[in-house]
């Protein structure tokens, strides 16, 4: 049986006073370090800030279809966006404003060999010597999903499965995959690329091809106001755009 911690989410969140024009943003955890830079150039440019809350994306449907405020959604993937219009939760069309893509990431002092089809970790698993792996709990984030399809991939989910610690969110997962309690993990590339995250653990980029699209959209809901409308163009920019490359994501196509 595999193991699932409810530590709740480990990064902390952008902390601004709640008032009536500061726009409550549900954001995938995955887009954290992305976004908070591409907030503070909203707020340097236009002199307005949103309060944003990261999570899991399937976590936040449920909270949006029982009433949370948000007035936009920034989801890991398509398929919960879906959900939502489907359900006449939105006020327009969603758009993609990123393409998500797996590491493998594993603590400096880690023994685990990192490569693209993980023969250092079926060595391991078959070894007996990996303890813990981590990814995001594939029943409510599409990281875990993909994480889980990588894995299936090549044959390995049934041998890896009794070892996983699932995060609640992708966020979590990465902070258990470089904890030093794991011997590594299957984590979104944006998070690894973090300067913070380098100093404390290694990761290789996995390729796209062996999981399901990590297509990241986003949608603004009902009661969406001038600023979040503000912040969704902005979105869209050259310059978060940008910054959404640094961060190691693929841009949709034009």
């Amino acid at each position: 049986m595999s193991i699932s911690l409810g530590l709740g989410i480990l990064l902390p969140t952008l902390m601004v006073p709640a008032f009536a024009d500061t726009p409550a943003i549900a954001a995938a955890a995955n887009i954290k370090f992305a976004l908070d830079d591409i907030a503070k150039g909203f707020t340097r440019d236009t002199g307005h800030r949103v309060r944003i809350s990261y999570g899991s994306s399937g976590n936040f449907v449920a909270q949006i279809k029982n009433g949370a405020p948000f007035q936009l959604f920034m989801s890991a993937d398509e398929k919960y966006i879906h959900q939502l219009t489907a359900d006449g939760l939105v006020s327009a069309e969603p758009v993609e404003y990123a393409v998500g893509r797996l590491a493998l990431a594993a603590p400096k002092n880690s023994p685990l060999t990192l490569d693209t089809e993980l023969n250092g970790l079926k060595a391991m698993l078959v070894a007996g010597k990996i303890k813990r792996f981590a990814i995001a709990n594939p029943e409510h984030a599409p990281y875990g999903e993909r994480a889980k399809e990588y894995l299936e991939h090549f044959s390995l989910w049934q041998q890896a499965e009794p070892k996983l610690i699932y995060g609640e969110n992708a966020s979590q997962a990465a902070q258990f995959a470089i904890s030093g309690s794991t011997q590594g993990g299957i984590v979104p590339l944006s998070l690894v690329k973090a300067p913070q995250f380098m100093a404390r653990a290694n990761y290789i980029e996995l390729p796209n091809e062996f999981h399901g699209s990590l297509a990241q959209d986003m949608v603004l809901l009902p009661n969406a106001g001038e600023v979040a409308q503000s912040f969704y163009q902005y979105l869209q920019s050259d310059r978060a755009r940008q910054v959404f490359l640094n961060y190691g994501f693929g841009l949709p196509a034009e």
